[in-house]
């Protein structure tokens, strides 16, 4: 289906693209002996060599198209003729022309290929079955060049299909105003809009921070006789979510329950994801309980998602607990869950935890990905264990897998935390070597290392750069630069550099507010913590459990400590922004903070 999939379908969609290459298979029946010496019923099953060139079955008869195997007009729908991420083989003349889009970028070169094919219905339903190839690839561009050339340039009748394919592959590069404008087409060429078209224009909206005209969509829905489903809404929310539009999410999930539309396993799971994002992880785990109550059987994806929301926080006996829940309701663990499970112990400060997980994977016959790989390279960065970190970063490469910018950046990391200098200014030669351009995470990761090391000099080199590249500064650029500058005594540059934020078009946030208040704090400078500290309130932002820690540390005596404490209990009554006030518990965890952002107030 080319309507937007839920969490398990986007979830098998990843997935199967491991194994959505094979091209080899053999379709017989097997017969088993019996006890009495006869040959029982033959099974339906079919068998394809796998990428690793391991022998896998499948039931053909789940597989099998309806009679007549056209797919034109019908549209595609998951699990209608692709089951399981096993997908039909392509034939010879399709499997030529899905090399040949893969690798072709000139459209004229493409057109031109294209229009030497014979416009028969089997040529239709080889360029049907290359386009759904295409999307499990996240290939968009190819299929924007292919359904192009099937609207305007070809013979064939478009139907409902490549319209929906076409404002799919605009909807996922962001560009939501030619997928409008297919939507418009489809329209006018007297095509009647399928759900799964509705579902896809609402997702584009949405990702591309519009819910105002995808609203409006839904309404021309409602106009049309077609009432708003569970698959729409999971589309409109799916697209809050990649447009980090949370709130806005959450209110449509209590929409679609006000309207008795029944959520889906999908739509729990993408609630379960919210609130793990956004560290709530018993606000997940209220949920699932909901979901079950519901009689909303969970599947891998929700269970998953729980986890990764228990191991965001560390949580690993809580993350334990589900995953052997998983098992015990019938699911096999994936990459994904053992994944989540090894973040878990890394969060927590366990690396060797985490390096047990991934053994147990590899034993129970699990590949590790190169997210796997990060995951163990960050865990043992987290803690101090820079060697481990590099063997893992090697095997990373050992394994044929190519290290992406986070991959480095996790290196970096792990020798940044030793105060390597030299080692990471190595890792920064090796990424350019490779054509991998440093981004503001990476270039922020750098300052804070030549920072804490005491090299001001280097810090303001990549500043410089920073300014004039296309990798502009952040917001945690400048928290990182304070917070240097106040430890190293330089108020006055500490002061511009906070004086300037306005003029780069950022906001001061938390940590801009506290690393400022962090260095009169270490100079006992009481008077003046104050005073910062009820310009930070005027200004909007309010303090944090970091910040209450570090106006609490500019206190010389007892009276002092009194009225902060009396102030912050004031505000915490009348703020829900508020932590408890217990000194050991108001430094929030590190893990809420990104690394760049990660410095210490004390």
């Amino acid at each position: 289906m080319l309507a937007v999939e839920s969490a398990r379908s986007l979830h098998y969609v990843d997935s199967s693209c491991k194994i959505a290459g094979f091209r080899c298979t053999s379709s017989f029946s097997r017969k088993e002996q019996n006890s009495s010496g006869t040959f029982d019923k033959p099974k339906h099953e079919s068998f394809f060599l796998d990428k690793r060139g391991i022998l896998r079955s499948f039931n053909n008869k789940r597989l099998s198209r309806k009679k007549g195997g056209s797919l034109r007009g019908r549209g595609w729908k998951y699990g209608s003729g692709f089951v399981d991420g096993v997908f039909p083989v392509l034939s010879p003349l399709a499997q030529e022309l899905l090399k040949f889009l893969q690798k072709e970028r000139n459209v004229n070169k493409i057109g031109a290929s294209l229009d030497s094919l014979s416009h028969t219905h089997t040529t239709w339903d080889d360029l049907i079955n290359v386009a759904v190839q295409l999307r499990l690839n996240k290939q968009w561009d190819s299929i924007v060049s292919l359904c192009e050339w099937i609207l305007y340039k070809s013979t064939f009748k478009p139907d409902v299909l490549c319209y929906n394919l076409l404002i799919d592959a605009y909807g996922r590069k962001n560009q939501h105003n030619k997928a409008e404008s297919v939507y418009l087409q489809l329209v006018e060429a007297h095509c009647a809009p399928t759900e799964d078209t509705y579902a896809l224009l609402v997702r584009a909206y949405s990702t591309s921070g519009l819910p105002e005209k995808a609203e409006a969509v839904l309404a021309e829905m409602r106009k049309n006789g077609a009432p708003s489903s569970t698959i729409v809404y999971n589309a409109y929310i799916d697209g809050l979510m990649k447009g980090n539009n949370t709130e806005k999410a959450l209110e449509i999930i209590q929409k679609m329950k006000k309207e008795r539309c029944q959520p889906s396993t999908e739509t729990y799971t993408m609630l379960i994801n919210i609130y793990g994002k956004t560290h709530q992880s018993y606000k997940a785990l209220k949920v699932f309980h909901e979901m079950k109550n519901e009689r909303c059987k969970p599947n891998i994806c929700a269970y998953t998602a729980l986890i990764n929301a228990f191991a965001r926080e560390g949580l690993c006996e809580k993350a334990e607990e589900i995953f052997e829940e998983l098992q015990e309701a019938g699911h096999e663990p994936d990459v994904y869950t053992y994944n989540a499970l090894m973040e878990a112990y890394s969060r927590a400060g366990y690396p060797y935890g985490s390096a047990e997980i991934f053994s147990l994977m590899q034993h129970m016959g699990c590949e590790p990905d190169r997210a796997s790989y990060n995951i163990m390279v960050d865990a043992y960065g987290r803690a101090g264990l820079h060697e481990d970190a590099q063997a893992m970063f090697d095997e990373l490469k050992w394994r044929g897998m190519i290290p992406t910018l986070k991959s480095h950046l996790l290196l970096l990391s792990a020798y940044s935390k030793n105060g390597n200098v030299s080692k990471c200014e190595e890792i920064m030669k090796q990424m350019q070597n490779s054509g991998l351009k440093p981004d503001t995470y990476i270039l922020n990761n750098m300052l804070n290392t030549y920072g804490r090391m005491g090299q001001l000099d280097k810090m303001e080199e990549v500043l410089h750069v920073m300014q004039k590249s296309i990798q502009k500064p952040d917001i945690s650029t400048y928290n990182i630069l304070i917070n240097i500058y106040g430890r190293a005594g330089f108020f006055d540059r500490m002061e511009e550099l906070f004086e300037s934020i306005p003029s780069k078009n950022l906001q001061p946030d938390v940590v801009t507010w506290t690393s400022r208040l962090g260095a009169y704090s270490r100079k006992k400078q009481y008077k003046k913590c104050l005073e910062l500290f009820e310009e930070m309130i005027d200004s909007g932002c309010y303090p944090d459990g970091g910040t209450a820690s570090v106006l609490l540390s500019a206190c010389s005596n007892n009276d002092q400590i009194e009225q902060v404490t009396t102030v912050i209990r004031t505000m915490h009554k009348e703020s829900r922004a508020m932590l408890p006030l217990s000194c050991d518990k108001m430094c929030p965890p590190i893990s809420h903070i990104p690394k760049a952002n990660i410095i210490c107030f004390n």
